[in-house]
């Protein structure tokens, strides 16, 4: 533009000089002229290029690089439940499960019993918290509210120092596979029979696990269960477990064994194992010891497992004897065998010596079918010795699971179970089977 302005001032001006197409040579005067208005033009033409200068507008800085992002110091992560962290080490996270059971037991037209038939319940309703604190520290509290009163379930604080992890509180003790895993993750809608007939239940107490490549040491001194407390028991236990699970090729192992020694303490002097037919709303059992007057209990306890790819299977035995003053000292036997199939691209998984959660390959959520299972059982449950007769049961079991994403799942299951001894009668019968079937919908986070 500049450049433009100046040559056409530069045109304007010549062509305005007195300049004919006939002109001759130049007199004195007139190349004196010229010279005096070619003066003129170039002071014009400096003078132009001065403004021009001072109209130019200032060179224009170019703009600074914004500053990078900065992570943010608390993150928030969806796990079935918004999970939050913050970079100095506190967590928090709720957590909950609900688990909606239908069920129905049919036994000999000789027995009579309100329990019989069809029945349902909401097994479970836990809702609670858990996470982590600076230092090495976490906690957990979760509570069960399927009955009427509040049941309170897990609540403790761990230290974690490297490979040792110390816990305080109520929480469960170490007497094997599936009691240990969580009931969100087990192959039929209820543990093994021998799990609930010897009473293992979450206690208050202190306890260490520490963990070195593939073995496992798990160790705790319990009294009871904050509700027994609440009535003065005064009775205690020690218990432990060794676990080894060492990785082969694809092929996760599981090879572990238990102890539990329990003082029954002298407010409550007495114990009793019972079960029932698989199915928890069927208030009733078909095995079950008397109460027995008993100083304390001893019991020792086998697991072992594998997974490899869709298949896996896990087999546990139990051996349970009480300390009866004055008389035999009864030893009842539980135990479980159990094989399962994925009929789908997945598989179970496992992590510090327990089953965990699946995680779906394929789920519905993202157009596929989600994650289908099978699984078939042999469970025994023994509980006659010395004197005592609490009855004999075998159940053959299958179960069909399917898990659509990863925090759904829906279960159905077959029983049947073969009673010895029976401690309910068919007529004169004490020896008959019985068939169980269940049904759960069940939702975790």
């Amino acid at each position: 533009m500049r450049h433009a302005l100046i040559a056409a001032l530069l045109a304007t001006s010549m062509f305005s000089l007195p300049i004919t197409a006939h002109a001759q040579a130049m007199s004195a005067e007139e190349a004196a002229a010229l010279r005096a208005e070619l003066a003129a033009l170039r002071d014009k033409v400096e003078t132009l290029e001065a403004r021009l200068d001072q109209a130019a507008p200032p060179p224009v800085a170019a703009p600074a690089p914004a500053p990078a992002p900065q992570p943010s110091a608390t993150q928030i992560k969806w796990k079935g439940a918004p999970e939050i962290k913050t970079a100095d080490g506190w967590s928090f996270k709720p957590r909950g499960r609900v688990q909606v059971d239908a069920v129905h037991v049919g036994a000999p037209g000789a027995i009579t019993d309100p329990a019989l038939g069809f029945s349902s319940e909401l097994r479970r309703i836990r809702m609670g918290f858990g996470g982590t604190i600076p230092g090495g520290f976490g906690y957990k509290v979760e509570a069960d509210f399927a009955e009427s009163d509040v049941v309170l379930l897990d609540a403790f604080m761990t230290y974690q120092d490297g490979a040792l992890k110390l816990t305080v509180g109520q929480h469960n003790t170490f007497q094997g596979l599936e009691e240990l895993s969580s009931s969100n993750d087990t192959s039929f809608i209820e543990r093994s029979a021998f799990t609930d007939a010897f009473n293992f239940i979450r206690r208050a107490g202190v306890s260490a696990e520490y963990t070195t490549g593939a073995l496992l040491l798990q160790g705790g001194v319990f009294t009871d269960n904050f509700t027994a407390l609440d009535s003065g028991n005064d009775g205690y236990s020690f218990d432990g477990r060794v676990v080894y699970a060492p990785k082969v090729g694809k092929t996760q192992l599981h090879f572990g064994g238990s102890a539990h020694w329990r003082k029954l303490g002298d407010t409550v002097p007495t114990v009793r194992y019972r079960q029932r037919p698989l199915v928890h709303s069927a208030d009733i059992r078909f095995v079950a010891t008397p109460n027995m007057e008993a100083e304390a209990e001893t019991g020792f306890g086998a697991e072992a497992a594998f997974i490899r790819g869709r298949l896996h299977g896990a087999a546990e035995a139990f051996w349970q004897s009480v300390d009866r003053p004055g008389l035999a000292d009864p030893q009842f036997f539980g135990g479980s065998v159990e094989a399962g199939l994925f009929l789908t691209d997945d598989m179970r998984s496992y992590k510090e010596g327990m089953f965990k959660e699946i995680h779906v390959k394929d789920p519905v959520s993202d157009g596929g079918i989600g994650a289908w299972q099978i699984n078939l059982r042999y469970d025994h449950l023994d509980l006659n010795d010395a004197g005592i007769v609490g009855g004999r049961q075998d159940g053959y079991m299958a179960s069909l699971i399917w898990t659509p994403i990863d925090y759904v799942r829906f279960m159905v299951n077959y029983a049947r179970l073969q009673y010895h001894d029976a401690v309910i009668p068919a007529g004169g019968d004490r020896d008959y089977g019985v068939d169980s079937v269940g049904a759960r919908a069940q939702i975790v986070f």
